[in-house]
């Protein structure tokens, strides 16, 4: 009976987000909570689920790990004195970090994101040169190698790996030319067999297309690399239609993988980048840092640059170039579009994050409390004067603005529908000429759009048409 049911766990904090899983091992119970700069984990042996949760390490600012049990120790993926991470280890009766020990130090050049534990094989999954990579330890004799995906542009990761006994490592590999692939390794042989690759409808042919791999020295003298695909032999005279995508912020990184969608835009003659700016963690935890609080302006200078650099090198023309953003993305569209106005035909800005001090002003607003390690406390002065620089709604003023097309949805929690309309409501106040100006408010949907094998499909057949049309393409 319910009433008969016992709380063992209560978080009071409101910024935190909880869960509860087993380890792979079976061994125990894990009660893990989180906020945006800090990990918490309680743990429970499986053989005494009647028990009482033990705190792993005691909860310390800015202290973000993870753990993992192995035989009659935890693994520890840790920021503790390591901003790009390091891996420790503990024995299981002695899991305060006060016990940890290092096995792989921190370094400057590769961010450690995550392990899997297997009875023979420890893999860790690693970021290197921007690009993710797969490393697998041989736990009896310490050797150890790196996958080779045969690639120069490409995702990568490991997949479901519930089993402890074996010596095969699930992983998925897809490249922006090479749909979502399943692979089995056999980690002794070292040989990996194709279990299944995405299908494309319609029929696909990679040889049509090309991927690079670009660099950007932007204003400040760092490096943003930028992922393009485009048709085999299309010449770079300046006059392609060229769509740059970017994210940008909460770490989150934009692996260049393959979206069937994008076939129409690219056999229609288009070229898609994926801008990998700051905010993201494409060179780990600093090139995240760097793209946050008070440094947030740098993710919208590198997407401004990486833009200006696709025109120096003849990728397209201010006639020719478009963006794409959503949610935290679509305030990036709203801050490039007030800072670079002339520098694109045609802008998306989808659930666009836009007005940004009054949303983080109220803590009552989903989110609100989680992010303001992200973006600032308005209620602080200093954060507020920084925010005020880049705020899409509050820097709206006379100009001519690109051709927009804003999106939201009515039951949004994340991004509510008032803000990209307001902003709309605004840019139609203020924007000069003739260029368009379309809000679309879905009525029926929350962040993500529709929900539907084939609904969803209309709203991105409504961004690429607004695109298309803009291009002059005729069908």
């Amino acid at each position: 009976m319910q009433s008969a049911d016992q709380i063992v766990f209560t978080e009071n904090d409101d910024s935190f987000y909880i869960g509860v899983y087993r380890t792979k091992s079976e061994k125990y119970i894990i009660i893990y909570n989180s906020s945006t700069l800090v990990s918490d984990y309680h743990i429970l042996s499986a053989d005494n689920p009647q028990g009482k949760f033990k705190q792993f390490s005691p909860r310390e600012k800015e202290h973000e790990y993870s753990i993992e049990h192995y035989k009659d120790k935890f693994y520890i993926v840790t920021n503790w004195n390591a901003m790009n991470f390091r891996l420790m280890e503990t024995f299981e009766n002695k899991t305060e970090k006060q016990n940890w020990k290092e096995v792989i130090s921190h370094r400057k050049d590769v961010f450690l994101n995550d392990i899997d534990v297997f009875s023979n094989y420890l893999v860790v999954s690693e970021r290197k040169d921007g690009l993710p990579q797969i490393r697998i330890i041989n736990q009896k004799n310490n050797k150890e190698h790196y996958l080779d995906f045969g690639e120069e542009v490409f995702s990568a990761y490991t997949s479901v790996n519930l089993s402890f006994d074996t010596n095969i490592l699930r992983y998925q590999f897809s490249s922006l030319i090479t749909p979502a692939s399943t692979f089995d390794y056999n980690m002794d042989s070292r040989k990996s067999i194709l279990l299944k690759q995405s299908e494309v409808v319609g029929g696909y042919d990679s040889d049509k297309y090309q991927s690079e791999r670009l660099y950007v020295t932007v204003r400040d003298g760092k490096q943003v690399p930028i992922s393009i695909v485009y048709k085999k032999g299309q010449k770079k005279n300046g006059n392609n239609n060229l769509l740059l995508y970017a994210y940008g912020s909460y770490g989150s990184t934009i692996d260049p993988s393959f979206n069937s969608n994008r076939l129409s835009l690219l056999d229609r003659g288009f070229i898609y980048a994926i801008a990998h700016i700051r905010g993201s963690q494409t060179y780990g935890r600093e090139w995240y840092e760097d793209g946050k609080m008070f440094n947030k302006m740098n993710t919208f200078n590198d997407f401004i640059d990486c833009s200006k650099f696709l025109i120096q090198n003849k990728y397209t023309d201010a006639n020719h170039l478009y963006a794409m953003g959503g949610s935290a993305g679509g305030l990036l569209m709203g801050a490039v579009v007030n800072m670079a106005p002339d520098l694109y035909n045609g802008i998306v800005a989808a659930v666009p994050f836009v007005d940004v001090i009054n949303t983080m002003m109220d803590p009552s607003i989903p989110l609100t409390s989680n992010e303001w390690d992200e973006w600032g406390d308005p209620r602080n002065k200093d954060e507020y004067d920084y925010m005020m620089k880049y705020s899409p709604y509050d820097n709206v003023y006379k100009v001519e603005y690109p051709n927009m097309l804003v999106t939201a949805g009515y039951f949004d929690s994340q991004v509510q529908y008032w803000e990209p309309v307001k902003w709309v409501a605004k840019l139609r106040e203020y924007k000069t000429g003739d260029n368009e100006l379309y809000l679309y408010t879905n009525m029926d949907a929350g962040h993500g759009g529709k929900s539907g094998r084939f609904r969803r499909y209309r709203e991105l057949a409504l961004n690429y048409a607004f695109l298309i049309d803009l291009a002059g393409i005729k069908y």
